[in-house]
């Protein structure tokens, strides 16, 4: 089944004239003019502006809820099946698990970013991809009841909330629900999903080779149909991508490309999985206990279903997947191509999915769509009842997907323990389903509502409660005092606080300097930390830290983290006062120390930046046809900075000597260590011109202009500060000659803001 190109369905350009550049009669535009340019604007999407209720305190309308109340709500209209889009069994609960398990499954460990946090499965290119055919009627049944909470409520922690109780009302114990999701209010256009398709060819070349491709922000095209999987082609993982390819949720049910190979569909899923945190057993518990429910849809061949719903015509108010077939759904609903279902209950939590897999062989064959599926071989196998038509029974279906778990040595294991033991098969479902909706919201802090289990979790990156008094602001001074008395310069203390707290990302709210994660595997041996001098730094503070605790006679302490974020802006204060300006650089005590036994290393490892310009750090090895700039920018918005913050930190990094390896380049400076604006002078001077040392451009020469004499050495990530139009002219405010003192300020408030990042003790985010 591949995507369609039907163009006699696609709005014409009103105005006379050829279809060249973007979007399907438009002009050409910027991007499509100039695609390599560094698409700077991406660092300000979702503006207050965008959201009709930022007004709006989500925690506390959210804990004004009667959950009970809700979820009875949620749980009579999963049983009230409507005429437009009846219900199969005469059960909304497994779509609606299917449509939280989408909006959840997104997520990739290797950035954050997807999830459910924020119902991006309600904007494109999410809402149109071809695995979440239908998704759009599951979310318009869902209305009346969001209509009923409005802004108390948000779509994301409906969905998820829906989930939960479409399970609960076939008999399964789910593990807890978390609310505290915010909705976002326009398009992501920064995830890159991997290279939209036309007729299963990238739809532009410049997005299948080249630097173009893997970009923040990479363009879509809107006017792709999508109905199916390619079948041949493009099913390689690419990395940070976690579906084996663009518009899949997981892999592709069919086998890679739909060749049919549960062996190739076991190695696909357990990258697959792999990459969205989960191990083996999680895997087959969220696949065997998700299948334990409801059916899939094939039954109305791909080329007759209409486009997705960023394409459907205005009418249509949003809905995709127009199916002229019969009545259009029911018996004649076409979703992924596949039909049938695996058990003979599917509206009742039970064992029998994995007695079915296990028990019976299994052999190929088409479903009506023409979509390969796998029925048992023995005619002793149970049969499965019809979702609409009342009497008739159907025989077993399971996809190559199923049978990989069977084929798969250490799946089948799994799936063994589980068959054995439902008990524990159900606690596993429970806990990876919780896992799932929960992976993106970030630390237990921000979680709401009766519901929210006590139990910590590794994937949670937790922390302890502080059980201390405050440190005050004389003892704030006093432990300033103290550092700057010891050996540290200020380089090494800069490079630690920074270390600690600038991993974090607001994808799935994961790092910070919180917790002193810092000083523990496998932060701390990170190359890009300055491992040898951080050791030392983290000793001398430790020693401050035994010497103040000690002494003291109330219940007060200070932690490593609290000290080590305290060291960095003792350090930046120190920088700007012998730049000639006094400025006090604020710090808010409270963060707490955990261990190693809480962190989850192989997990957390995946934090580590492949690149990191604000270090001038690249990791040629990865092997990402991405320029390091490009990954710079993405590295900016996940620490939610704006282009100004983006521009002063920059600047006063490099002055400050933070280059991961103590190299020059980008430190245009004769007097590294103090928070100058030299940074900007350099870069804005025409006194210079910039030299690449080789074809790659990847490092440069800063020579003097009438000497020809090489001055500084600079990286990609140093020059696009000069080279973007848009940052070259938020450089020429910070390199005038008024722009010393502004520069001062504007980093030292960014500074800060990194600093707190994960500071969700003490803010409501």
């Amino acid at each position: 089944m591949r995507p369609i190109n039907n163009p006699e369905n696609l709005e014409q350009c009103p105005f006379r004239g050829t279809r060249v550049g973007g979007a399907l009669g438009t002009a050409p535009q910027i991007d499509d003019w100039w695609p390599n340019r560094l698409q700077v604007e991406l660092l300000h999407q979702d503006q207050p502006a965008a959201n009709p209720i930022s007004d709006e305190d989500y925690k506390a309308a959210f804990n004004k809820i009667d959950l009970e109340e809700l979820k009875r709500d949620i749980k009579e209209m999963l049983v009230d099946s409507k005429s437009w889009w009846p219900a199969d069994y005469g059960n909304y609960g497994p779509q609606m698990i299917r449509m939280a398990w989408h909006s959840a499954g997104t997520y990739r460990i290797a950035d954050g970013r997807g999830g459910a946090a924020q119902a991006m499965q309600r904007f494109a290119p999410i809402n149109s991809w071809w695995d979440n055919g239908n998704t759009d009627k599951s979310r318009r049944l869902l209305w009346p009841i969001k209509k009923k909470y409005g802004a108390s409520l948000s779509w994301a922690d409906l969905i998820i909330l829906t989930g939960n109780c479409s399970l609960e009302i076939m008999n399964f114990p789910t593990y807890g629900f978390a609310g505290g999701r915010r909705d976002a209010w326009e398009p992501d256009r920064s995830t890159y999903w991997g290279p939209e398709f036309w007729n299963g060819k990238p739809f532009n070349e410049s997005q299948a080779t080249g630097d173009h491709k893997g970009h923040p922000g990479e363009m879509v095209n809107e006017n792709l149909r999508w109905v199916g999987a390619p079948k041949d082609e493009y099913h390689d993982l690419e990395n940070p991508m976690a579906a084996t390819h663009q518009a899949l949720i997981y892999v592709n049910p069919e086998g890679p490309g739909g060749n049919g190979d549960p062996q190739d569909s076991a190695r696909n899923i357990r990258e697959s999985f792999k990459r969205m945190a989960m191990n083996d057993e999680e895997t087959v518990a969220l696949i065997a206990g998700g299948h334990a429910f409801g059916k899939s849809h094939g039954m109305v061949p791909a080329e007759k279903i209409g486009g997705a719903p960023e394409i459907s015509p205005l009418h249509a108010q949003g809905f995709g997947w127009h199916n002229p077939v019969g009545n259009g759904n029911g018996t004649d609903t076409m979703t992924n191509g596949i039909e049938g279902s695996w058990i003979p209950n599917p509206t009742q939590w039970d064992n029998d999915y994995l007695t079915n897999l296990l028990k019976f062989e299994w052999k190929k064959v088409e479903s009506p769509a023409g979509a390969l599926q796998w029925t048992p071989i023995d005619d002793s196998a149970p049969k499965t009842p019809d979702a609409h038509v009342e009497g008739k029974m159907n025989d077993l279906m399971m996809m190559t997907s199923d049978i990989a778990l069977k084929v798969d040595p250490a799946y089948n294991e799994v799936c063994q323990k589980f068959l054995n033991d439902f008990d524990y098969f159900t606690t596993a479902f429970s806990k990876a389903w919780y896992k799932l909706t929960h992976r993106d919201m970030g630390p237990k802090d921000r979680y709401l509502g009766p519901e929210v289990p006590e139990e910590d979790f590794l994937w949670q990156d937790p922390v302890p409660t502080r059980d201390h008094d405050l440190i005050t602001d004389a003892d704030i001074d006093a432990l300033k005092q103290e550092i700057a008395q010891s050996e540290l310069s200020v380089s090494a203390l800069v490079s630690a606080a920074w270390s600690a707290a600038a991993i974090y990302r607001h994808s799935d709210k994961r790092g910070g300097a919180n917790g002193a994660r810092i000083s523990l595997e496998p932060q701390n041996n990170w190359d890009l930390n300055r491992p040898e001098e951080l050791r030392n730094v983290l000793q001398t503070l430790r020693d401050i830290m035994g010497r103040f605790n000690d002494k003291q006679t109330e219940n007060k302490k200070v932690s490593l983290a609290d000290l080590v974020v305290l060291g960095g802006c003792m350090a930046v204060q120190k920088a700007a006062k012998d730049a000639g300006m006094d400025i006090k650089v604020p710090f808010t005590p409270g963060r707490m120390d955990t261990t190693l036994e809480l962190t989850d290393v192989e997990s957390f490892n995946w934090l580590k930046p492949v690149s990191d310009g604000f270090k001038n750090y690249h990791n040629d090895r990865v092997g990402y046809r991405v320029p390091p700039e490009r990954i710079f920018l993405d590295r900016a918005q996940l620490l939610t900075l704006n282009a100004p913050e983006w521009t002063v930190l920059v600047g006063g990094l490099r002055v400050l000597d933070q280059n991961y390896d103590h190299s020059r380049h980008g430190v245009f400076t004769e007097r590294p260590g103090q928070l100058t604006n030299d940074f900007f002078k350099v870069l804005t001077s025409m006194d210079y011109e910039w030299v690449p040392q080789g074809q790659e451009e990847q490092l440069f020469n800063v020579n003097d202009r009438e000497t020809g004499v090489t001055k500084y050495t600079a990286t990609r990530c140093d020059l696009i500060f000069g080279s973007n139009a848009q940052l070259r002219n938020l450089a020429e405010v910070y390199g005038a000659d008024d722009g010393q003192e502004r520069f001062v300020k504007d980093f030292v408030a960014a500074w800060d803001k990194v600093m707190m990042l994960d500071r969700y003790d003490v803010k409501d985010e």
